[in-house]
């Protein structure tokens, strides 16, 4: 999971430089860190404290199994409306179709198909590797956790107030267990445990992908192209056909 942060975090930078425009001066490291550091915040105050914290409003004690209950369903609740919210956009809308273009273009590599656009388009935007998918392990793998952990009667000071710092501090330790979750699921797809974790998330990736343009399968085969080795593209080659606006791009580089 911190290999796939610290990937995800230089790959972020990469594209927050190169979207910079010319007369823009380019983000500093720092600049980004602290927007990310900003993001996992609102993260975790939105998903993880104000659902908690809500469900204490409500008049619910945290001895009650309805707490846990009521607690998950206000988590689930905002995540959706969250997708949903910004899936409004007409620019996030646009973000959502290169996802599905690169769950497609990612589909057919792993079958051993050509990369082609008329290949690619048979496969689904949804792919159970997905990070959508991964968030929602999270949240579902908090409410076992959570549940477990009790109500903290037996710890001095306001019973809320160990409920609230649990949901931080416990953060790392179930985004870990989410990913192992994510990787189980991911290498069973035919087994029925494997279809039971997965179906969720490519559900919920109904929310964050879109059938792509030609045009943006053709920018997804080319991130591919450039993230395989060079015996890894020839071995692409022997399939069939691929993009070619993909391969003159690779030629140029």
């Amino acid at each position: 999971m911190v290999e796939a942060l610290t990937l995800g975090f230089k790959s972020l930078s990469w594209s927050a430089q190169k979207a910079a425009a010319e007369d823009e001066q380019p983000l500093t490291g720092r600049q980004i860190a602290v927007s990310m550091t900003v993001a996992l915040a609102v993260f975790a105050v939105l998903f993880m404290l104000l659902p908690v914290a809500a469900t204490g409003w409500l008049g619910l004690q945290a001895a009650s199994p309805w707490f846990h209950v009521v607690e998950a369903l206000l988590r689930i609740g905002l995540f959706l409306a969250y997708l949903w919210a910004i899936g409004r956009s007409g620019e996030i809308r646009r973000v959502f179709a290169y996802h599905g273009a690169e769950h497609m273009t990612i589909h057919a590599y792993e079958a051993g198909e050509s990369l082609s656009v008329p290949a690619i388009r048979r496969f689904r935007p949804q792919h159970p590797r997905c990070g959508t998918s991964f968030l929602l392990i999270v949240l579902l793998v908090a409410i076992v956790v959570f549940s477990l952990l009790g109500d903290f009667s037996f710890l001095p000071g306001p019973t809320i107030l160990w409920l609230v710092a649990s949901r931080i501090v416990l953060i790392p330790a179930i985004a870990g267990v989410a990913y192992e979750v994510l990787k189980f699921a991911a290498a069973r797809p035919s087994g029925i445990l494997g279809k039971v974790l997965a179906t969720p998330g490519l559900w919920l990736q109904r929310l964050t992908t879109a059938e792509p343009e030609n045009a943006m399968i053709e920018v997804a085969v080319t991130s591919l192209l450039f993230a395989l080795d060079g015996e890894e593209r020839a071995e692409v080659r022997t399939r069939g056909p691929v993009v070619p606006e993909a391969l003159a791009v690779l030629e140029r580089s």
